[in-house]
């Protein structure tokens, strides 16, 4: 149905995000960081990033770690701006990415289509869960910097992440577009490799379209660095 190349690049794809993902879950169990969430958050954005999630984690993650905290004295060592976004958008994307692939295969497996269309389920689905994910990631970062409550941790949750998943999902939902109109004929399906391939390079595009976003937020103090 596709080339055979392709499938071949897909698995070699996904194998390597898998590798990368553990690579980094076995040192963050020896390092955890500093903010509880972000042990989390690097392994999953290895599941799309994959070597670049590896080379982030060791330039910019460990050296957020309890451990390196404590070697400077109570304080993490200070980032350039621009790697203090770059971790935002780390942060935005891990539940974008936990959203999509749950969504993806609830669609699929479920049968679910709006007006006919499974890209239109799939993107309703995709948007609704990775929001309710993404609130959830900025509730367990936000509340505990800032010392809030449930109800103001949750309302400064969304105001840190709205804007910030909205344009992450907007570069993927654009490359999600392209495969299903453009690219591939038959269209793709979450049980084929090249499927998810393809949406590790939505969620790269997704990485680089949410990265002004959350500048202008950390830049305005509604999100806060990690």
């Amino acid at each position: 149905m596709f080339p055979t190349w392709l499938t071949v690049v897909a698995w070699v794809s996904i194998g390597s995000a898998f590798v990368c993902a553990g690579i980094i879950l076995v040192d963050v169990s020896r390092h955890r960081q500093k903010m509880a969430i972000m042990n989390w958050v690097w392994p999953i954005t290895a599941l799309y990033a994959g070597p670049l999630a590896v080379w982030g984690y060791f330039r910019i993650g460990r050296p957020s770690s309890k451990e390196a905290s404590e070697q400077a004295g109570g304080k993490s060592p200070a980032k350039p701006f621009w790697e203090a976004v770059a971790v935002g958008v780390t942060h935005c994307g891990a539940g974008c990415t936990l959203g999509d692939i749950i969504a993806e295969f609830v669609v699929f497996f479920a049968g679910l289509s709006v007006a006919g269309s499974v890209l239109g389920a799939e993107f309703i689905g995709d948007y609704i869960l990775a929001y309710v994910l993404g609130i959830v990631f900025q509730y367990f970062s936000i509340a505990p910097m800032r010392g809030l409550s449930f109800g103001p941790g949750v309302w400064a949750a969304i105001k840190a992440d709205t804007l910030s998943l909205t344009a992450f999902e907007i570069g993927l939902f654009g490359w999600m577009a392209l495969t299903y109109f453009v690219f591939f004929h038959p269209h793709l399906k979450p049980n084929q490799p090249t499927y998810w391939l393809m949406m590790q390079v939505g969620m790269l595009i997704g990485f680089v379209t949410a990265y002004p976003m959350n500048w202008w937020l950390i830049r305005r103090g509604l999100k806060e660095t990690m």
